[in-house]
Order: structure tokens, then sequence, then C-alpha cells
């Protein structure tokens, strides 16, 4: 294993709650392996990418309902191109490059699954997207 890669994988968090099982399907596997941890390392930044979209859309986010909020949450990252390749590419970028060559036999339902995880780990911390007055 090259030093790279053993430093990506020394500094993820471990997810007990992640079961890794001999029947598992690859993709579940990849999940629990690699995504969950590489997505609960990038947790801080993701958020703070997302306090930045939403200032770059004249924070209107910050007047919907938190039912709104939510519902937001999931559209921007769904039907923002540009923004979801920029959220991947941050998870992917923590990837080794075993990893990104098993992300890539399956990269459509890994995205799908990269994606879902990342929009619900953003509406589990809505609070912390709370406009921030600056003083």
């Amino acid at each position: 294993m090259d030093s790279r890669s053993k430093d990506l994988l020394d500094i993820r968090p471990e997810i007990r709650q992640a079961q890794l099982h001999d029947n598992m399907v690859s993709d579940e596997r990849f999940q629990n392996q690699t995504l969950r941890p590489v997505i609960k390392l990038q947790n801080f930044l993701l958020i703070e990418v997302f306090k930045n979209y939403i200032h770059k859309h004249k924070g209107a986010f910050y007047e919907l309902s938190l039912e709104k909020r939510l519902e937001s949450i999931e559209k921007s990252i769904q039907k923002d191109i540009k923004f979801r390749n920029s959220l991947k590419g941050m998870i992917i970028g923590q990837f080794t490059v075993e990893e990104y060559e098993t992300y890539t036999m399956n990269s459509s339902a890994l995205n799908k699954r990269m994606m879902n995880m990342v929009i619900e780990r953003l509406k589990d911390q809505v609070q912390l997207l709370e406009n921030e007055v600056l003083v």
C-alpha cells in the first residue's frame, strides 16, 4: 500500500455501526467501508460548502420553514449538477487508488448512494445551517 493510501485510511473515522458481511453486495460493502467514513470525515467541509451555496443564492434558504429547508437541501443537490459534482469531488478526492478503481466499476449507482448519504447528513444537521449574523 502506498503512503497516500495509508494516510487516507488512517485519518478516516471508524464507524462501528457500518456492518460488513460476507454476503453483502459490492455496492453496499463500498458504501459501508468507504463512503460512510469519507463522508463523516468531510462532514464539516460539507456543511460549510452548503452554507456558501446558501449565501451565493441570496440566503433565501433562511426564509423557508423547516420542511421547505429540508426540501431545498434535497433539490439543491439533485438539480444543481455543478454543485453536485463539486460535492462528489470532495468525497472522491479522499478515495485511495484502489477504492477509486472499485468506484469506477459502478460509479452511477455509487454516486446515487453517495449523494443520498450527503443529503441525509445535511438534513440531519440542518440546525448547523442557521444564518450567522456578522457583528
